[in-house]
């Protein structure tokens, strides 16, 4: 078989859609197709899926895609699949599934204060380089454990989302590296399972539930019989463990080599740099693995693009007066020159890594101030906060000269800009969108044997669209607005507690 004829399928399955993309050997898109899954809240702060439809909306965007690429099932060399971190997705002793949390999910907030509080909390920081937080697995786990204890144990194995899709393509029941220090299971720097990290977590019997534990590139398995006919994949096509979906758009834009930085403006605001050896000081938000001497050091919360989604559905969507909702958005921030006086926005729709009172607000507003003036308060804000987890990154001693930007904020014409002068770096856009399946495709070539390895992958199928450089006339400018950010951010805490409290 011609070595041209050649693919590799990445799967990208976030909180609610999954793509699936096909890519040739050097990279290019060849065809993708997603679907948006749904979303239930069966109670407050309870944020859950269907694994049934999670699988069904898989099989359908696999076929879909290799039916637009037009080519034969065979020539796909491997799969790779990359998922939204932490949530925690369970399957029962008859290994069918049993409850699927996403990583939105605030239940166990109350508990998480109380794991971290204390000696047990630096002890398990220690262990794991993580605090932790409401969404994390173990955290949601050791809530099912008190509170659902019925269905704690009925549950048999532990998942993360893109796992769950790998055990139905192969029926192999494995996690990855990636994924599993980034919600808080593994002993670090040796990114290994550990008895004493689960006795703190006060999950002793949860154990024998963890899944086998491999290398993001290795084999999990191959395509069954049963996934071939539901998915149109060929038989025995090899099937890779696969990633955290953070690291591969890191390594989908082009980010490998220590002190690479990947800045992804999607749902979450994600910071990251590679390093060989983890960070560990305490600010540091988390750490993932991926392989020996390869850490990302990430800084993140739920306070990027999120915000602009959320006012183009509120003010522009739902009024139906644009075709083109964020062209639009961008037009109105490109036409709208940076003052002094401009509006600030807070980025803390969804909350902040810095309190859960946070809030989101426009403040400073005159009467001459036009949509625009709000839009762009809105960019820079959503950067300032990017900013404010990048310097926690910089102070705890992570070095870097440039920033790799991808995540559906990339996709602007004025965004990157806007980082590139508030970041005061340059800033770099893949060619390719969809970074996420392209990382993943990168790990299943390496498991198929047609890439040696990550480095191989990233300078054969990656590859920058453009660049922005920052203004330096900018820079006095948006190094006052950033303290004006903070500061302002600092003195409504009160105000914001007294909110939440009402």
């Amino acid at each position: 078989m011609a070595e041209g004829k050649r693919y590799l399928l990445g799967l990208d399955a976030g909180n609610t859609v999954i793509k699936a993309v096909l890519f040739d050997l050097d990279g290019n898109q060849v065809a993708m197709h997603a679907l948006d899954g749904q979303t239930t809240v069966p109670e407050s702060g309870h944020v859950e899926r269907d694994l049934g439809e999670l699988w069904l909306n898989a099989q359908q965007a696999i076929r879909a895609c290799i039916g637009k690429a037009g080519v034969e099932a065979g020539d796909i060399a491997g799969v790779g699949c990359a998922g939204h971190g932490n949530g925690l997705y369970l399957l029962d002793a008859a290994r069918e599934p049993l409850l699927g949390i996403q990583s939105l999910d605030s239940r166990a907030a109350g508990l998480a204060d109380e794991l971290a509080a204390g000696a047990p909390g630096e002890a398990l920081e220690g262990l794991c380089l993580q605090k932790p937080w409401p969404s994390q697995t173990p955290t949601l786990l050791a809530w099912l454990e008190r509170q659902a204890p019925e269905l704690y144990h009925r549950a048999s194995t532990i998942l993360l989302c893109k796992d769950f899709i790998t055990y139905k393509l192969t029926g192999r029941l494995v996690s990855d590296v990636s994924d599993m220090s980034g919600c808080g299971l593994l002993r670090m720097p040796e990114c290994s399972y550990d008895k004493e990290l689960m006795r703190l977590y006060g999950l002793e019997d949860a154990f024998d539930m963890l899944p086998d534990l491999l290398e993001p590139n290795r084999v999990a398995g191959t395509v069954t019989a049963e996934a071939s006919a539901l998915t149109g994949l060929a038989e025995g096509t090899p099937v890779v463990a696969g990633f955290f979906d953070v690291v591969a758009c890191a390594l989908g834009s082009g980010v490998v080599a220590n002190g690479q930085a990947s800045v992804i403006v999607g749902t979450w605001s994600i910071n990251q740099v590679v390093s060989a050896e983890p960070v560990t000081a305490p600010e540091v938000f988390m750490v993932s693995g991926f392989g020996a001497g390869r850490y990302l050091n990430i800084e993140s919360s739920a306070t990027s693009a999120a915000n602009l989604e959320w006012y183009v559905r509120e003010f522009i969507e739902s009024r139906g007066h644009h075709d083109d909702p964020f062209g639009y958005c961008n037009r109105l921030v490109a036409q709208t020159q940076p003052r002094a006086d401009d509006p600030m926005f807070h980025p803390f729709l969804y909350g902040a890594r810095l309190g859960s009172e946070m809030r989101s607000g426009f403040y400073g507003i005159s009467g001459w101030h036009t949509e625009g003036h709000m839009l762009r308060a809105l960019y820079e804000g959503v950067m300032f906060e990017h900013r404010r987890h990048i310097e926690v990154l910089i102070a705890a001693g992570v070095a870097f000269d440039d920033i790799l930007l991808s995540g559906g904020g990339a996709r602007s014409e004025v965004w990157p800009q806007i980082f590139a002068d508030g970041l005061g770096k340059p800033v770099t856009i893949a060619a390719c969108q969809e970074t996420g399946a392209l990382g993943a495709a990168i790990a299943a070539g390496c498991g198929a044997g047609l890439l040696t390895s990550y480095e191989e992958g990233v300078a054969r199928m990656t590859r920058a669209k453009t660049s922005f450089k920052p203004d330096p006339a900018l820079r006095d400018h948006y190094d006052r607005r950033y303290a004006l950010f903070i500061e302002l951010g600092a003195d409504l805490r009160r105000f914001w507690s007294k909110l939440r409290d009402a």
